[in-house]
Formats: C-alpha cells, structure tokens, sequence
C-alpha cells in the first residue's frame, strides 16, 4: 500500500498535469482553483467534465459531466443560465433558463419562462411545450398540462416520446382516468432511460391497488441500482424512494 507522502506526491502531480491541460485548451482560470483548492475532488470533477467528454465525445461522458457538476454545485447551472437570459432573453435561453429551474424546483418560474418562450413561430415547439406541461403538473394543475400535451401530441415525430407519455401519465392520473394513465405510465416506463419512468409507474399502481406489482417494481429498482455507476446512483436512489413512500416505506 502506497504510503502518505507517495500518495500526496501522486496528487500533487495529477494536479499539476490537470492544470497544464487546462491552461493549454484554454479553459476558464477558476478551474485551476478548483483543481488545486479541493484536491482530490476538485481534479476529479474536472477530469469528468472537461477531459473525458474530449475523449470520447459520446453522450454518456456528457451525462457523467453534468451529475459532476451538480453534484459540486447544484445551482451553477441556473446561475450561468440566468445570466444568459438576462443579457439575452432569446427562446433557447429562455427554455434553457426554465429547464434549471425546474430542476431546482421552482416551476412557477418554469412555466412563466416556457409560456413566454412558446410564442409566435415557437408556439408548436415540442420541447417548449413538454416542459410547459411539466411545470404545469408541478404545480398540480392537470387540466391545463393535459390541454398543451394533447397540442403536443399532434407532432408524429416529437410528440409521442418517452418523457411525453411520461407526462401524459401524470395528467390523466390526476384527472381521474386510470386506465388511460395506466397505458401512458406502463409505455413510458418501459422505454425511458433511467429510473423516473419506472419510479413513477411504481408509485401509480401503489396508489390503484396494486401494491404488489408495486413492491416487484421497486425490489427491481433496488437490484439495477447495484449494477449502476456510481454517478448515477444518487439520482437513481431519489426516483426508487419516490416509488418507496407511495408504498409507505
């Protein structure tokens, strides 16, 4: 096993050669403070964020780089957002600023930024509106959520995804129509990445009387978080104890 000092030498040196790469690709000069102030954590998250998306160039670098990110600074997302909003309150900026703070959950602030952004020529945008309709279910009004997604819906190629039927779940159940809930949920879950559509479908049929598939789905939830990466495990846990508490547990 390397002793103290040799692993304080080896850090030391990643440290140095984390600096240099990002003084030679021209990255902002606060990285050097965060790679040399919070060793060995500070090296680490810039690795993922900055070094290995360069590498590979593939989505899954660039999801690891942004739960990095988050997982140092929550908030930093909204806050460059919001700057970009307020020089320039363009529709990408608008729905990139809305998108943050429905992360933070904050989705009065999402649905003004999404309304004001589905305007005129982007009226019929579908990411615009699926995060209006999402908002929209955050603050528990359904009626309305529904009305955008079934605009939605009219897009072939946009609107019946994943995350719409996800949301079109979400509105039918508050409204009362179970059985349609049921097909939107049962669809999403089985065709969208990560743990929400699964969580979400669990705690549906936990709240229609079928806490036994319930408890399958959330045992399910519990043997692939194992298997996930480490980065991903956090958010995945939050997604299983969401299905957990509509079981009471």
């Amino acid at each position: 096993m390397p002793s103290m000092p040799t692993l304080f030498v080896l850090s030391l040196l990643t440290a140095i050669a984390l600096c240099v790469h990002a003084v030679r690709t021209g990255r902002e000069t606060y990285w050097l403070w965060i790679i040399l102030m919070f060793q060995p954590l500070g090296g680490l998250v810039y690795f993922l964020t900055q070094v290995v998306p360069g590498l590979t160039g593939g989505t899954t670098a660039r999801r690891i780089g942004r739960v990095a990110r988050e997982t140092l600074d929550p908030h930093r997302e909204y806050r460059e957002a919001k700057v970009a909003h307020d020089e320039t309150p363009t529709v990408r900026n608008q729905s990139r600023l809305g998108a943050a703070a429905a992360r933070l959950g904050r989705p009065a602030e999402a649905e003004a930024l999404y309304r004001a952004a589905a305007q005129g020529v982007h009226a019929d945008d579908p990411v615009l509106l699926l995060g209006l309709a999402n908002a929209l279910l955050d603050l528990r009004r359904p009626a309305e959520a529904l009305a955008v997604l079934e605009r939605l819906g009219n897009d072939e190629a946009y609107g019946r995804t994943p995350a719409a039927a996800l949301a079109l779940g979400r509105a039918y159940e508050e409204l009362g129509r179970i059985p349609e809930a049921d097909t939107a949920l049962q669809w999403a879950s089985q065709h969208l990445p990560g743990f929400e559509g699964l969580a979400r479908y669990a705690a549906f049929m936990a709240r229609n009387g079928r806490r036994e598939e319930a408890r399958e789905a959330v045992a399910d939830m519990d043997q692939r978080l194992h298997k996930l990466k480490p980065q991903f495990r956090k958010e995945g846990r939050a997604w299983r104890d969401l299905a957990a508490q509509a079981l009471g547990g």
